[in-house]
């Protein structure tokens, strides 16, 4: 039924992309990382290295559904192997017994033909909050190989103690060693993963394996 209703699309010379298609992260052209305030005075930066995502999303209409992505909590890099440790420890993610943050969305708001925002529930050290992110599509795009993309980043604040990740130490000058909010910011690009891109990409991307 589907190679009929490409036929179809095709015969008639509608645009694939009229439809809402998967898509999913791709890793290698997008990062999931935060901020957070140190001695009160300056920020530490850092990321998780692994991560996956997917959604069904229509570009023409900007109708954005079904996103769910999930984070290896153990993952996390602020490029400092001694902090990374203690992040990982039960002090902070505890990521031998909550080892994944996940985030399901629950509902997306658009402007124009664009996802704005997007709210859903946000799982982290064993805690459930609801969250929303700001997003902001920057388009489409189709790469040399005949692959489908999409490309946004969303931004968000959570405060930390609100998922059970409260620990801290009190400076004699006043202040906490470890800030309480934390500013996530996600640059992803994904690849749509559907029968509506051409059969003559999955072969070229077969023989270019070389990621750019």
């Amino acid at each position: 039924m589907k190679t009929v209703i490409s036929m179809l699309i095709f015969a008639l010379g509608l645009s694939p992309m009229a439809f809402a298609a998967k898509y999913s992260l791709d890793k290698a052209h997008s990062e999931v990382g935060f901020k957070i305030k140190h001695l009160a005075i300056s920020s530490v930066r850092g990321k998780f290295k692994e991560f996956n995502g997917t959604f069904q999303f229509d570009d023409k209409t900007g109708k954005l559904e079904d996103l769910k992505a999930t984070i290896d909590a153990a993952s996390i890099d602020t490029s400092e192997p001694k902090r990374d440790d203690h992040l990982r420890s039960p002090d902070f993610f505890e990521v031998k017994k909550y080892p994944t943050i996940e985030f399901v969305a629950t509902k997306v708001e658009n402007s124009g033909n664009k996802p704005s925002k997007v709210y859903g529930n946000l799982t982290m050290h064993g805690v459930t909050k609801p969250v929303v992110l700001d997003v902001d599509y920057k388009g489409m795009a189709k790469d040399p190989w005949g692959n489908f993309r999409t490309a946004f980043e969303a931004t968000t604040k959570v405060n930390r103690k609100d998922f059970g990740l409260k620990w801290n130490k009190a400076l004699e000058t006043g202040g906490l060693l470890v800030g309480e909010d934390v500013e996530i910011s996600i640059l992803g690009e994904a690849t749509q993963a559907n029968e509506a891109a051409p059969v003559t990409a999955k072969k070229d991307e077969k023989k270019n394996t070389k990621k750019n």
